[in-house]
């Protein structure tokens, strides 16, 4: 076996992506886990201290656990699977990552510990913190009113609205503008690292949007 790859859920430090959010991809010298925006980790065989069956809760909350030595990643980092958890390690074995000693490349290794360097989330700090200070923003214009007594019913309006169409048009953005995603994506992150968690925003966003403007529809 020169190549695996499986879909599951992640653990990276306190964040989590659940299944399908979270791919392992190993080959003989690079062992990658991208979990969306939740992170998208790369190692190099010497990274790699250990790797061991972590269970949470059986069946539904198993794993494997990524013991590594890259300070710029979280120390926790945990693969979720369905299968079982030793299965997995040998598949890993299989494909000679966990026991290759050789030089991988001057150019491999530079690339990989560049990644490395960025740190596991593909978007940028500062658009991460823009996004929350304006999605906050947004969501006060319509519950100050609402505290203040001066709104009746549920604190839903354009402030909700607003938050919900920008994240819709993001998301929808980052899937078709390759300009927008150098925007927002750091230097080597590609659309892959952000793909599924943009679907399932677009889908998310576009569903609580569509019910909130019926909802405020029939109230007035």
């Amino acid at each position: 076996m020169n190549e695996m790859k499986l879909t599951g859920g992640a653990r990276i430090g306190m964040a989590n992506a659940t299944w399908p959010f979270a791919t392992l991809k190993v080959s003989r010298n690079k062992l990658e886990l991208n979990a969306s925006i939740v992170g998208n980790l790369v190692f190099q065989p010497s990274n790699i201290k250990s790797i061991e069956p972590y269970t949470q809760i059986p069946l539904i909350g198993q794993g494997i656990k990524i013991n590594h030595n890259v300070d710029s990643y979280k120390e926790k980092v945990i693969f979720w699977t369905f299968k079982n958890p030793e299965s997995v390690i040998n598949q890993i074995k299989q494909t000679g990552f966990l026991s290759n000693q050789q030089e991988i490349g001057t150019n491999s290794i530079s690339e990989i510990q560049e990644r490395q360097k960025r740190g596991g989330c593909p978007i940028k700090k500062s658009i991460a913190i823009g996004a929350v200070v304006i999605w906050n923003l947004l969501f006060l214009i319509d519950f100050i009113p609402f505290f203040q007594g001066k709104s009746e019913g549920l604190p839903i309006g354009k402030g909700i609205l607003t938050a919900l169409g920008i994240l819709f048009s993001s998301a929808l953005l980052s899937l078709v503008s390759s300009d927008f995603r150098r925007i927002i994506l750091k230097e080597g992150r590609t659309l892959e690292d952000i793909k599924k968690f943009s679907i399932f925003i677009m889908i998310i966003s576009g569903f609580m949007f569509f019910n909130f403007l019926m909802f405020i529809r029939m109230a007035n």
